[in-house]
């Protein structure tokens, strides 16, 4: 996916992470993010893909959770044993899943609650820019925003944070599709005019796959399939478990299991 003689913004090489010591939630992950890249990271509920995230950004010990095997590499450093504050000073930055705001403050003093990073980078004013309608509602109580409005605060209160990679968790989740067409062209204007690599994590696979550059599906824990939006598209097994394209139902299981098997020999993990 990258120039054989970059190093990618970010790489997982073979990542484990364990619950409980006993409970594998994630199996020999490896994906990689290139400089100014969209990659999605697509998959059903319970996947996987928010443990991927915080395997990333660092947050697994409230969960009693971590990594067991493999490495996260952030711009050539491996950052497994670096606390989530570090991994965010350094750039590397997750928008989380659902409501992590601060909803008795308003608008503005979300954002002014930031420390921000070492850069000079993104200014309030720019966020003001892309997120408008949070500039008309800067005096607002932010428990009081919609869902949409809520998911701009989240991400505008990530891009204070300087960040050289966003991670961003269900980006279009519980959204109506017109937010969801708005929020998806906002991050391709990010990674276009902030120079932003992006991880984009997604049960939505037509909105992610709409603005990626590459894409991976992870299914129980592993990367069961990748390649670029076109190839993932055309995949009849993406059509119909993601893409709601129906086709006939044992042939298309059978097929859809002898497809994962073969990745996977491919892959060695057999």
């Amino acid at each position: 996916m990258t120039d054989a003689t970059s190093v990618p913004s970010l790489r997982l090489e073979q990542v484990e992470v364990v619950y409980h010591h006993v409970i594998t939630a994630v199996q020999g992950v490896t994906l990689e993010v290139g400089d100014g890249a969209i990659v999605a990271l697509l998959g059903t509920n319970g996947a996987g893909k928010t443990t991927t995230l915080r395997a990333i950004s660092g947050f697994l010990g409230a969960d009693d959770a971590r990594i067991t095997d493999g490495r996260v590499v952030f711009h050539g450093q491996t950052v497994n044993a670096w606390s989530p504050h570090a991994r965010a000073r350094a750039g590397l930055v997750l928008v989380p899943e659902r409501n992590k705001i601060f909803e008795t403050l308003t608008v503005h003093e979300n954002l002014r609650a930031v420390v921000a990073g070492p850069r000079a980078g993104i200014t309030l004013e720019q966020v003001w820019s892309y997120f408008p309608i949070l500039a008309e509602r800067r005096r607002q109580l932010a428990g009081y925003l919609s869902g949409g409005e809520r998911q701009m605060l989240a991400i505008g209160t990530a891009l204070l944070c300087q960040p050289r990679v966003l991670l961003i968790d269900e980006l279009s989740f519980g959204l109506a599709p017109l937010m969801v067409d708005r929020l998806t062209e906002l991050v391709g204007r990010l990674r276009t005019e902030l120079g932003l690599a992006i991880l984009l994590v997604e049960q939505n696979a037509a909105a992610a796959l709409a603005i990626a550059d590459h894409g991976y599906v992870l299914e129980h824990g592993r990367i069961v399939f990748d390649g670029s939006p076109a190839t993932l598209a055309a995949h009849g097994d993406i059509q119909e478990f993601y893409l709601g394209v129906t086709r006939e139902g044992e042939a298309g299981a059978r097929r859809r299991y002898t497809a994962v098997k073969q990745y996977r020999r491919r892959r060695r993990w057999f």
